[in-house]
């Protein structure tokens, strides 16, 4: 009678640490932060190339640096979605174009002005190491890109971008100061293309010069971050 007790007992703690455990796991799961935001300066680099009918030649893309804002919401502690917003502004002109046709050289660049990019990239991630120091991280996702206020600079008439769908990959290190601030690198690749029309009406009577851009931009940033 007194081993059954004992057995009893026994089993009973062990219930009961059984489910003091479980609760503990419960909760620490169900604690973690699932907002973060971020603030970063990214460099802009353009890895431009271009299909230009009419004249030919090729596209340089000007690089640019700018703040840029994301938020990441995790729906566990490895997985997370992260939308990034951030404004371009650059410089664009064709290289080695022949403008020989309306007298020009047959070798030239054309200065067609600046144009901004508002690319919102949505991407999914993939956390490693939770809860410690240094978190790295990839994703991949896809991007939209807006074109707006078209300067077409002094020489053509207009130019006109489409707007694009893109595609990205990332890949990133969050390095925890506290429970609540942390410092974060970051570096995608956004492939992106997009069909631009110049308007050179201007230079010569219904002068239009359709080309295909592939712009490809890597953006390299650091800055820190909160989780809420």
């Amino acid at each position: 009678m007194k081993k059954l007790t004992f057995v009893a007992l026994a089993l009973s703690l062990f219930s009961i640490n059984l489910a003091t455990a479980q609760q503990d796991d419960t909760t620490k799961t169900n604690d973690f932060k699932k907002w973060q935001v971020r603030l970063r300066g990214v460099a802009v680099l353009p890895d431009e190339s271009a299909s230009i009918k009419t004249i030919g030649g090729g596209v340089d893309i000007s690089n640019s640096f700018i703040p840029e804002v994301d938020f990441t919401y995790f729906f566990t502690e490895h997985i997370a979605a992260e939308l990034i917003l951030g404004t371009t502004k650059h410089d664009v002109n064709t290289t080695g174009s022949d403008i020989s046709a309306i007298g020009g050289p047959t070798k030239t660049n054309v200065d067609l002005g600046s144009v901004y990019l508002l690319p919102p990239t949505l991407t999914l991630q993939y956390h490693f190491f939770p809860g410690k120091t240094f978190k790295p991280y990839v994703g991949a996702g896809i991007n939209y890109t807006i074109f707006y206020s078209v300067d077409e600079g002094n020489t053509v008439k207009d130019v006109k971008y489409d707007n694009a769908f893109g595609y990205a990959f990332q890949a990133g290190l969050d390095i925890k100061l506290t429970d609540k601030f942390f410092i974060n690198i970051d570096a995608k690749k956004i492939f992106l293309k997009t069909d631009v029309t110049v308007d050179a009406s201007n230079l010569a009577t219904g002068l239009s010069i359709p080309a295909k851009v592939d712009i490809n931009p890597l953006l390299l940033g650091f800055g820190v971050g909160m989780k809420f």
